[in-house]
């Protein structure tokens, strides 16, 4: 009878102990058992997520529209079948992204998983720093391309032409030669100083970025409060169908991705009517296709390879630098996937991206 009631209560000081860190941690997390009947949630939970203590005992599927993402529960059925801690990087309809660990709980005894222990830790901050820096990584490769292609070239024709003028120059004089000589050699030494900034550049900037595990709505959600400014002008309308909502790929480049196909969807819009934009995604054999397709100005069919090509221009009435799609093409065949364009003059475009499914 002693021994029950020590059982008794250790079990209860336990179960404080449970209860005392639920209620003063800062960490939004929820425990959820292996028939997805959400147990127990902590106050922060409370308020990022809008739960009330009444839906505890509910299954998760009838609430998961509070958490405003779309995979939870097959996100929480996979951790439960496999026994393994899945990471992800999940964005809020508002504008908060989240580091969600959804870890397995397992009963000693049995090695068996009862159910999960679900983390968010806010990182929005890093994630607004990181899109920063890749802005400014943008801008430095866009600069040093410009440099490579608008200035190497120019030089290169001066050489030419001064090498030209000393074979039709009369004046063969020791000045002459001279002052021809200096400028080839100060010429030569510009070549090899902006060789040598954009070899620098392009290896300390095209770095490697690793693949993860992505919700590809926080993507495109990412790029609507990007271009707000730009939706809200011009009155685009933008749908969607995602059938499939995760991609395994690059954040950086995904993100460039969709950015530039929807920017240059709005830019290239007919003036006699607003912007429709229609985004889907959908399996397609051993590829994830993510198709843009609008209403705009259209692409003569003669001009289709043209538009990859770097500072090629659909238009020369819209402003641009002519660099996004060639960077699209760049980002997709170089991590072995492919696009396709589907477009005439005056009946919109569409462009499909075709990534290799893991």
């Amino acid at each position: 009878m002693i021994n029950q009631d020590q059982k008794i209560k250790k079990l209860i000081k336990l179960n404080d102990e449970l209860e005392n860190y639920f209620r003063n941690t800062i960490i939004p997390q929820l425990f959820v058992d292996r028939n997805l009947i959400l147990r127990k949630f902590t106050p922060p939970a409370m308020k990022q997520f809008s739960l009330k203590t009444d839906d505890v005992g509910k299954n998760i599927d009838d609430i998961k529209d509070n958490f405003r993402f779309p995979t939870i529960v097959e996100n929480i059925v996979q951790v439960i079948n496999c026994n393994e801690i899945l990471e992800k990087e999940i964005q809020t309809t508002d504008s908060r992204w989240y580091q969600m660990n959804i870890i397995p709980y397992v009963i000693t005894k049995t090695k068996k998983t009862n159910g999960v222990i679900i983390t968010f830790v806010e990182i929005t901050a890093r994630i607004k720093d990181l899109v920063n820096q890749e802005m400014l990584i943008a801008d430095h490769e866009t600069l040093l391309d410009t440099i490579s292609h608008d200035i190497k070239g120019p030089l290169t024709s001066l050489i030419l032409t001064i090498n030209q003028l000393k074979k039709v120059s009369t004046d063969k004089s020791k000045a002459f030669l001279l002052l021809f000589g200096i400028l080839e050699t100060s010429i030569k030494k510009m070549q090899i100083l902006i060789t040598e900034l954009t070899d620098a550049g392009k290896l300390k900037h095209k770095y490697k970025v690793e693949e993860e595990l992505i919700d590809f709505e926080n993507i495109l959600e990412d790029v609507r409060l990007t271009l707000a400014g730009t939706i809200m002008e011009s009155s685009a309308i933008i749908e969607t169908d995602i059938k499939v909502s995760q991609v395994l790929y690059s954040r950086r480049k995904l993100r460039s991705i969709v950015y530039n196909l929807v920017n240059n969807a709005i830019k290239f819009h007919s003036p006699d009517c607003a912007p429709e934009i229609m985004i889907s995604t959908k399996k397609e054999k051993k590829y994830v296709v993510i198709s843009v397709k609008d209403n705009g100005i259209g692409i003569a069919e003669s001009k289709h390879k043209e538009v990859f090509s770097k500072y090629a221009r659909v238009g020369n009435t819209v402003e641009g630098s002519g660099i996004g799609l060639y960077l699209v093409n760049e980002i997709v065949t170089n991590s072995g996937g492919k696009i396709l364009i589907k477009s005439e003059l005056g009946k919109g475009s569409e462009f499909k991206i075709y990534l290799t499914a893991q």
